[in-house]
């Protein structure tokens, strides 16, 4: 893998202001190292202050302005996408530097096209990408929501290795075609909506697993990610005691039958399903 990223990963989709800034905090502080934000969020500030305000932190700056180094910043993987209607040329440059001011870095570790709709042009956005990349802007690229053939296409246009591909991926939606395609050119899944929004935890394969383990659904899920080759998920909470028990479900160790038991689910979901996604056209 070309970006070694954490078993798992914060999601702050849907988090805000002060809720945002204290749940990216205390998920630092309870030793999550992979951050993940978008421009489409409208909380790069408030992801950049928790950063700020964590344990971590090594890129604050002081009364004066200038840069503080305290902590282990370096070793945080944080993560933007680029907003669909900023995927032309200009606007993606533009505003992937804002994204940077507004979180308060001089770099992000990864950063996505995030859905490959609205402005994207695969020569022009993914050029964006490149120059974005080569500029220091971005330590890794990534793209977020692309069918095998779109990640073909960005492949033969990219210089810079494609160092994460991040989808939709839970035990009801393993994305196994995606999953081995990663496997095969050397990036990461990482996954959103890793515990199915809550919806599939009355599962009777999840829950079976849950009892064996004494556990609960959400950790099942997310240690079954934690199991499978080239994927990371990243669940999203601003409570507090979520944040530090999904974090926990990564030492959970499920026996071969358990991943078994969970592979065998005969039922597909997928969650996240807009019209316009590359999948429907």
């Amino acid at each position: 893998m070309s970006l070694d990223l954490p078993d798992i990963g914060f999601g702050t989709s849907g988090a805000k202001g002060h809720d945002c800034a204290d749940a990216t905090r205390t998920a630092l502080d309870a030793g999550y190292r992979f951050v993940d934000t978008a421009q489409m969020y409208d909380n790069e500030p408030a992801v950049g202050a928790g950063l700020r305000l964590s344990d971590v932190d090594s890129e604050g700056r002081s009364p004066s302005g200038s840069r503080t180094q305290s902590g282990d910043r370096e070793d945080v993987v944080l993560a933007s996408k680029i907003l669909p209607d900023n995927l032309g040329y200009e606007d993606a440059k533009r505003t992937s530097y804002e994204s940077l001011d507004r979180l308060g870095v001089d770099a992000v570790d990864l950063l996505y096209v995030h859905w490959p709709t609205g402005a994207y042009d695969p020569e022009e956005s993914l050029r964006a990408l490149q120059e974005l990349h080569d500029e220091g802007v971005a330590r890794n690229v990534g793209v977020s929501n692309f069918t095998p053939e779109l990640l073909d296409e960005a492949r033969e246009i990219l210089d810079a290795d494609i160092a994460a591909h991040q989808v939709e991926c839970h035990p009801l939606f393993p994305q196994d075609e995606l999953r081995a395609y990663a496997a095969e050119h050397g990036h990461t899944v990482v996954g959103y909506c890793p515990l199915g929004q809550g919806e599939i935890f009355d599962t009777p394969e999840i829950q079976e697993v849950a009892e064996r383990h004494d556990t609960t659904a959400a950790a099942v899920c997310i240690a079954w990610a934690v199991e499978k080759e080239a994927l990371v998920p990243i669940p999203q909470s601003t409570d507090p005691e979520h944040i530090r028990a999904n974090v926990e479900a990564t030492e959970l160790d499920l026996t071969e039958e358990d991943v078994a038991t969970i592979d065998g689910i005969d039922e597909e979901r997928r969650l996240i399903d807009p019209d316009g996604a590359a999948w429907n056209q």
